[in-house]
């Protein structure tokens, strides 16, 4: 007994129980972790928010916390704060290919692993509608995440606009043409990358080299048709583009029957993704066109895909994770306001040359 008081473990035991009456559950609070630790609220409120106390008066703190069940009141800290502990991540792109496209996965996965060592939260906002750029809209402006990391924006996007108006802490995955100059971006370069796989595929003695390119409303679809287009040169013909929308297996393989129809005798091409180059090897087989003795095949970003295609894909390796990662310490800077933050950061995205071309 102390005082009257049981004791558990040193610690008087109306500090244990988180009850204000029978069968009524109450939270435990500072009052309690206080009183429990010997230490004043404002002692405590310190370790809470990363504040310095002596060694022993944290141990004691610590203990305390785990003893009483103290669980922090995040929202109304962030409230003061005016801080929702939280980051956007919004993929301006079809919900379908959310779900297949690897290259978003990884970047999703890279984020996620810087924001959660800052203690950030990561809320996924997907937009499918007009309504739900409204519902977004809102959400921005109404102060629930601190920051936003955008994938797949297109020029003149209303999200992209809203962000830079309020000057919500953002950074852009891929730079699109109407880009703030305010707002950084990760990114590859795309338009050499893509000009360094045409002319390897060139190397290989192919002459009738088309493409097909997807996603021509951004700046990862248009640059990798400039740089197919720069490789080639005067041999350059626009009537070997087939154009689509997305990144996609099945425009690969409608993109790839355009091509065949247009010129029976291609015998190289450049697809904008190995989702791409995949449907397009499928449309290759149903033509009984063999890769690569009659059509070397190369595709973009060294995802999944390139390995389960058979032949395995010539490509370039992007590095998604990293930008993802990179993409949420540039957001992070921001919310710092102290360091500077570098307009761009672009990594190595290399051709990987495997066994289709």
């Amino acid at each position: 007994m102390v005082g009257g008081r049981e004791v558990e473990g040193g610690w008087p035991a109306r500090n244990v129980g988180r009850v204000a009456g029978p069968g009524t559950p109450r939270r435990a609070t500072v009052h309690d972790v206080a009183a429990a630790a010997g230490v004043s609220r404002g002692t405590v409120n310190r370790v809470l928010n990363g504040g310095y106390v002596s060694a022993d008066a944290r141990t004691a703190i610590e203990a305390a916390i785990a003893m009483v069940g103290y669980v922090p009141n995040t929202a109304a800290r962030n409230l003061a704060r005016r801080r929702s502990q939280a980051i956007g991540f919004i993929a301006l792109e079809d919900p379908a290919l959310l779900l297949e496209d690897p290259n978003i996965g990884a970047i999703m996965i890279g984020a996620n692993e810087v924001l959660s060592l800052a203690d950030q939260q990561m809320v996924s906002l997907v937009i499918d509608s007009d309504r739900d750029t409204q519902r977004v809209s809102r959400y921005l402006s109404g102060g629930f995440v601190d920051g936003a990391i955008i994938v797949s924006a297109r020029s003149h996007d209303p999200i992209t606009r809203l962000i830079a108006q309020i000057g919500l802490p953002a950074c852009f995955v891929g730079h699109p043409p109407d880009l703030d100059r305010g707002i950084p971006y990760v990114g590859i370069d795309n338009t050499g990358s893509a000009r360094a796989i045409t002319e390897r595929l060139l190397a290989t003695g192919r002459r009738r080299i088309g493409m097909i390119a997807a996603a021509l409303d951004r700046d990862s679809g248009a640059d990798r048709l400039t740089g197919f287009r720069e490789a080639l040169g005067p041999h350059f013909d626009p009537a070997l583009v087939a154009e689509i929308p997305l990144y996609d297996y099945a425009y690969g393989v409608k993109g790839m029957r355009a091509l065949l129809d247009r010129e029976p005798g291609i015998d190289g091409v450049f697809a904008a993704s190995d989702a791409v180059a995949a449907g397009a090897l499928e449309s290759l087989r149903e033509a009984g066109r063999r890769v690569p003795e009659d059509v070397g095949i190369v595709g973009f970003d060294d995802s999944s895909w390139a390995l389960r295609t058979q032949p395995p894909l010539s490509t370039v390796h992007q590095p998604a994770r990293d930008v993802g990662r990179n993409a949420a310490e540039l957001v992070l800077l921001q919310l710092r306001g102290k360091d500077p933050v570098p307009e761009c950061i672009v990594l190595e995205s290399p051709v990987v040359w495997r066994h289709s071309a």
